[in-house]
């Protein structure tokens, strides 16, 4: 196993080994068996490489993260990194500058997502083989910006959890060379409306009345797949798959999607045995629609509302 930290740098990518991407990749290409998995993530909105406080590497992407937040747990090994195997392959994880205002994260992702295609491509100059990646919120912003410029069988799977990103730059995305070729699993939860809708109102959407990723995608694409992770049914069949995955406990939450016990290995799974876990089949075992948004909140309402029969002793 390897992981490799490369951070967005004046528009430029730059590994925290204060090597070039070049040497960087090849020193760890060249610890990975052939056939291994290349994986890059990709963190969201808050975090930022510049400041200790807020360093997605001491965080999310650390094997052992830092004590002291309950959102720190760590994805390389929840995705199977660090176990010791030798076919683990490499991690890749980018850093980018997603502080201040959503504004500025949103203008600074699309600028990550061409340093993205930089590593990818360099990663390709190296090792002829497609490159995965796991991203959550506006790190899934970075993913699609990346994939237009790259050329076709550049993207294996990419796992997108509560995408922060348009149904229509997803859909555009999909008739470029690269998002031709590629699969993508969009990971989605009712717990994520309201994340969704603030997307929707606050930022400019390529096109009027676009929608965000959480409502799933309208295009009927064969290399697309929408998880509702909330839904019981998907659960139930997930379970069926070999992934138990517990109810959601919470009304609205943003980062249910790698937090939630379970997830990420399936996540890695998606990744390191996609012939058992093939589109084909999760599409017929999984629900095709969507729940519509604000369903959880409405049926909340509707369990804490007062039952008049009740109180007349009606059962």
């Amino acid at each position: 196993m390897s992981l490799l930290k490369v951070n967005v740098v004046n528009g430029l990518p730059q590994p925290q080994s204060h090597e070039t991407l070049d040497a960087a990749i090849a020193r760890n290409l060249a610890q990975v068996p052939p056939r291994a998995p290349i994986i890059v993530l990709i963190h969201g909105y808050k975090f930022s490489p510049a400041t200790s406080l807020s360093d997605p590497h001491r965080h999310i992407f650390a094997l052992r993260p830092r004590r002291g937040c309950w959102k720190a747990l760590s994805w390389p090994k929840h995705l199977g990194f660090g176990k010791g195997h030798q076919n683990e392959g490499l991690c890749i994880a980018l850093g980018w500058e997603a502080r201040g205002s959503i504004w500025r994260a949103w203008r600074n992702a699309q600028q990550a997502g061409d340093v993205l295609a930089r590593v990818i491509q360099c990663v390709r100059d190296h090792r002829p083989c497609p490159v995965h990646i796991v991203a959550h919120s506006l790190g899934a912003r970075v993913a699609l910006a990346a994939i237009p410029a790259l050329p076709a069988g550049s993207i294996g799977r990419a796992v997108l959890m509560a995408p922060a990103e348009f149904q229509s730059t997803a859909a555009a995305m999909l008739g470029t060379p690269a998002g031709q070729t590629a699969e993508f699993i969009n990971i989605t939860s009712r717990e994520n409306d309201l994340f969704d809708t603030l997307v929707e109102w606050l930022l400019p959407a390529p096109s009027q009345g676009d929608r965000c990723l959480g409502a799933g995608l309208w295009l009927n694409a064969g290399n697309w797949l929408d998880i509702q992770m909330d839904c019981r049914r998907t659960r139930s069949e997930m379970s069926e798959l070999g992934y138990r995955t517990p109810a959601p406990t919470a009304l609205v939450c943003h980062w249910w999607a790698y937090l939630r016990p379970g997830l990420l290995r399936f996540y890695g799974d998606l990744i390191r045995d996609p012939e058992r876990l093939n589109l084909a089949m999760l599409k017929h075992a999984l629900p095709s629609r969507t729940r519509p948004r604000w369903s959880r909140i409405w049926e909340a309402v509707v369990t804490l509302r007062p039952n008049p029969g009740r109180r007349r002793g009606v059962l």
